[in-house]
């Protein structure tokens, strides 16, 4: 029984106490165990919610949502206003583009899975966070200019990099490592947690070069969310016939706790999560590290720079022309660019109701991913230096965040594409326009 059934059987049944084995309940005075003395939550999880949770908790009953939201977003996209986006190509509907739609939706709904779901003391503590966040960027004047909470870091210097080989998908790649240098201000919420992360300390990146030494253009690239390895940037990037077939060289940054970096066995676990300060952290970092990394391939004497992300790393590219507009262009593939917002739309009804009560939705978390937001602050690179593409079927980064990043950008150049989130890669549309936009510069 799917979702959208049990909500026409349940929606009035009433509301009842969500639980879970670290915490006792009484009914009586709502004591709960774990969670501060003197602190009352209310219950507002309701049976609809609940019933969703214990659906939660089994995968193949996870995947009985896939049809119904596939359905629901074919409607949308077809027959109302909501579905369409501006500066977007009418949706024509073919079975190529309802299964790019319900593999996302596959995805999404296996890796929502019960571990995932944030526990009472998470809500406490996150929406603790993130109001004693926004209480001192306020202070500090950060909200008000977010690009001065950013702070400039050292270039990158040849003696403060490290380098070894490596092989991947047939190519012979040259790893580069340095020390990142960043780390979280001490009077910042999550500091301390984010600090903590030994292996994130070490930044690196993998480069394709020619060996001649005649200029080349350069590409730096950035990658998705849970990415970071050689073998699948390769791929996400199309490196190889950049390299070989365009003849530009390849500088790819692996993101703060991705691959090697990464404290966890699950690469980007940190990055992206319900600790949302932990996202500020990251996203801060992220830029710190590609601005060194830039230095170094400014050093080089690149005949051209771009810089490109795709998913995430889309984000980060928008993010870092806040701050950096000497580029050639400025390409942001299948883009994030709000990250509270996503959460919102993603997160199960429960998490997000929880997280509303907290007033970590609706209020701090906006206001506090401000100062790592590229829509709160002016982008440096010329306007036709700026592209985008996106998917018209993508159901993770959801086409209004495209939309989003593309109305701030002064509506650039945008490509779109009949396909879901990962739907790029075997798009020709998407490799005719990269090819096209880096053949012109």
């Amino acid at each position: 029984m799917t979702i959208s059934v049990l909500k026409r059987h349940l929606n009035d049944l009433g509301t009842e106490l969500e639980s879970e084995p670290e915490f006792q309940t009484e009914i009586e005075g709502a004591v709960f165990e774990g969670a501060p003395t003197g602190q009352f939550e209310p219950a507002s999880i309701t049976v609809l919610n609940r019933a969703e949770k214990s659906l939660a908790r089994f995968p193949l009953a996870r995947l009985t949502t896939v049809g119904p939201r596939t359905v629901r977003w074919a409607y949308g996209a077809l027959l109302t206003e909501a579905g369409k986006v501006p500066g977007a190509p009418q949706i024509r509907m073919t079975g190529s583009l309802a299964a790019h739609v319900a593999m996302d939706e596959a995805v999404m709904a296996l890796v929502q899975g019960p571990k995932r779901t944030p526990h009472r003391a998470d809500y406490l503590r996150v929406g603790a966070e993130l109001e004693a966040a926004r209480n001192l960027f306020e202070e500090k004047g950060w909200l008000e200019n977010p690009a001065s909470y950013h702070r400039s870091p050292d270039p990158l210097l040849p003696e403060h990099v490290s380098a070894k080989n490596g092989w991947a998908l047939g190519e012979n790649y040259r790893r580069i490592y340095w020390n990142s240098g960043f780390e979280a201000r001490s009077i910042e919420p999550g500091a301390d947690r984010w600090n903590a992360f030994r292996q994130n300390r070490t930044a690196s990146a993998w480069v394709l070069e020619h060996e001649d030494d005649r200029p080349r253009p350069w590409i730096v690239c950035v990658h998705g969310f849970g990415t970071g390895a050689p073998f699948a940037d390769l791929i996400t990037f199309r490196a190889a016939h950049m390299h070989h077939q365009l003849g530009w060289n390849v500088a790819a940054i692996v993101l703060p706790v991705h691959g090697s970096r990464r404290p966890s066995r699950i690469g980007g676990e940190f990055f992206l999560g319900f600790d949302m300060m932990n996202s500020v952290h990251a996203l801060t970092q992220s830029v710190w590290d590609i601005r060194r990394l830039l230095s170094w391939v400014r050093a080089q004497n690149p005949e051209k720079l771009v810089l490109h992300g795709v998913s995430l790393g889309g984000y980060i590219t928008s993010l870092m022309t806040c701050f950096d507009g000497d580029f050639d262009a400025a390409i942001a593939g299948i883009p994030v660019c709000d990250i509270p917002a996503l959460f919102s739309h993603q997160a199960p009804i429960h998490v997000r109701e929880r997280s509303v009560e907290h007033k970590i939705l609706n209020g701090n978390a906006e206001a506090v991913h401000r100062v790592v937001s590229p829509l709160a602050m002016p982008t440096l690179v010329p306007q036709d230096r700026r592209f985008i593409f996106a998917g018209l079927g993508d159901r993770m980064a959801i086409p209004t965040q495209a939309q989003a990043l593309w109305e701030h950008w002064e509506k650039p150049t945008i490509r779109w594409f009949p396909g879901n989130h990962v739907g790029y890669l075997w798009s020709s549309k998407v490799s005719d326009f990269m090819d096209a936009t880096l053949e012109s510069l």
